[in-house]
């Protein structure tokens, strides 16, 4: 399928209402509670996503100024922010987070179709216009919506998000050395991530090899996790 900015901006809202949901400060929503990352706790994926959130804003102020902003100071910074923020408080740690959602939200809105088109740089420094952002974050907030483990899971996300998902990560899968190679197999899709071997056919349905393919499931050789 050939993703939108409108799929993007579409799964970035529905990825931030799950993460909300996650997050809901309920009993059994302790965010001290351990994580889907090793690790981790959900504090800190919270954390991560508030930090990526601001990283986003800044390139949203990028596209729209013309004037460079990275993502981060620094990968260490990144790290530190995230430990920072895992120690807060749970109802503080929530606020930052909608917070720098709502601010990314009204950043994006603000976009003009020029600024969509202005290339920007991430924060493994690749050159990509400005209209990659929704997806960046629609990732981040899908993906990690399932690593909080509060109640949801790949089969809870929209299949087209999910099969966009998988092709970009048997994208970025087939530019590394020294895998395995592998065919993905999910009801009518097909995805080939050259590498070492005869290739190793996995099977499962969508969000299994989504799942899988992020490094959340076995199902076949062992993939890094990713995000």
């Amino acid at each position: 399928m050939v993703r939108t900015l409108g799929d993007a901006l579409r799964w970035t809202a529905i990825g931030t209402q799950l993460c909300e949901r996650a997050i809901a400060d309920e009993p059994g929503g302790a965010l001290a509670e351990p994580s889907g990352l090793p690790g981790w706790t959900r504090a800190h994926v919270v954390a991560h996503l508030d930090g990526n959130a601001r990283a986003l804003v800044n390139l949203v102020t990028w596209a729209r100024t013309g004037v460079e902003t990275p993502m981060y100071s620094s990968m260490d910074q990144r790290n530190a922010d995230i430990e920072t923020g895992a120690a807060l408080p749970g109802a503080e740690l929530r606020e930052r987070f909608a917070q720098s959602r709502t601010a990314l939200a009204n950043g994006m809105a603000q976009l003009s179709e020029q600024a969509w088109a202005a290339d920007v740089v991430t924060a493994q420094g690749r050159t990509v216009p400005a209209s990659e952002i929704p997806w960046m974050r629609a990732r981040e907030v899908m993906v990690h919506a399932v690593d909080l483990k509060g109640g949801v899971a790949f089969a809870d996300l929209p299949e087209d998000f999910l099969t966009a998902l998988v092709s970009d990560v048997v994208a970025r899968r087939a530019a590394l050395a020294d895998q395995p190679a592998l065919v993905l197999h999910a009801g009518g899709h097909r995805w080939d991530i050259p590498g070492a071997g005869v290739p190793a056919a996995v099977e499962g349905s969508l969000a299994d090899i989504a799942a899988y393919a992020c490094g959340r499931a076995r199902l076949g050789p062992d993939q890094p996790a990713w995000l």
